[in-house]
């Protein structure tokens, strides 16, 4: 029993260095992908290497994926989605308001429910899917990488104190962590954008931790804290228009969601590296194994079951 744990232990420690991470954990995606790795767009380009230095890129659905990518037949679903949940989303707006219990995230409606299906003929599942997208979140991981996330906010404007991931922290699914998200409505600075503190991730030079506190058994951060670590002329605030694109590595530390004026609505979906033992948080519809895009079969592949610690997004 004590031998067992000692060998958890030391496997799990061997997964925070980088050269064991990938080249003991992560080999097979990692030869994989740097034998046949996709040529990326000049704009896939630029946002590569922005993550690489900030952690943070800001792109748009039109210049990253062009005129032939499924971005509208997203944008009317949503639409739609948020027509049919109306009255529930007008519901949890009035319990927000009431209730604020720490892990509940009562700000956040999931328009597709906390565990959606992964359905291929859902432009949900195939928005993450794209070749575009997929060739950014490979590059910057390195290796073919692994869908374990997607999903549709909306984000309920409160007059609260922030909670929750409305205060700065860090993701823990993973060496390096690349989240995408796609604004849905025009999000100003009262419609609590998603913001990151440049250089926090490990490809960055930030090394400072910040001063904390730990709220619900999570480490969080407050403004005055972390801007003992970097300075607010480092955060990167993401406002923009619908269409809005963040390509994010949130193992470097970052907030959102404090909408206080405006609702915010947005798709994410992350990806990690195969070996991650982070717990998908869709349920699986009966799929293809046999892809032809190596880069399909590997985000696709069903997650490695095993003892170590799962971890939910946040």
């Amino acid at each position: 029993m004590g031998i067992g744990r000692n060998i958890r232990r030391i496997v799990r420690a061997g997964r925070t260095y980088e050269f064991a991470w990938r080249y003991l954990y992560n080999l097979g995606p990692t030869l994989s992908y740097r034998l046949s790795r996709a040529r990326l767009s000049p704009e896939a380009g630029r946002v590569l290497l922005d993550l690489n230095l900030h952690g943070v890129a800001i792109t748009s659905a039109g210049r990253l994926l062009g005129v032939n990518s499924c971005y509208e037949e997203l944008s009317a679903a949503v639409v739609k989605a948020e027509c049919d949940l109306s009255e529930d989303i007008e519901s949890a707006r009035t319990a927000s308001t009431i209730q604020r219990n720490v892990g509940a995230k009562k700000f956040i409606v999931p328009l597709l429910g906390d565990i959606p299906v992964l359905d291929l003929n859902s432009v949900y599942a195939r928005f993450a899917l794209q070749q575009q997208v997929l060739d950014v979140a490979n590059a910057y991981l390195g290796m073919y990488a692994r869908l374990r996330y997607f999903n549709v906010w909306h984000t309920l404007a409160t007059d609260g104190d922030a909670q929750e991931s409305q205060l700065w922290h860090r993701d823990r699914e993973d060496l390096y962590i690349l989240k995408a998200f796609v604004y849905l409505s025009d999000v100003f600075s009262s419609s609590g954008p998603f913001t990151y503190a440049q250089g926090t991730h490990l490809k960055g030079e930030v090394r400072e931790e910040p001063p904390f506190f730990v709220e619900g058994g999570v480490r969080r951060t407050n403004d005055s804290q972390m801007a003992q670590a970097v300075p607010p002329q480092n955060w990167v605030e993401g406002t923009g228009p619908k269409g809005t694109i963040i390509f994010a590595d949130t193992a470097g530390f970052h907030k959102g969601g404090l909408a206080r004026k405006n609702d915010r609505i947005l798709y994410t979906c992350m990806f990690t590296s195969p070996a991650s033992e982070s717990k998908e948080f869709f349920q699986r519809s009966e799929l293809s194994r046999n892809w032809a895009n190596p880069g399909l079969a590997y985000a696709l592949a069903p997650p490695r079951s095993g003892p170590w610690i799962r971890l939910r997004p946040s």
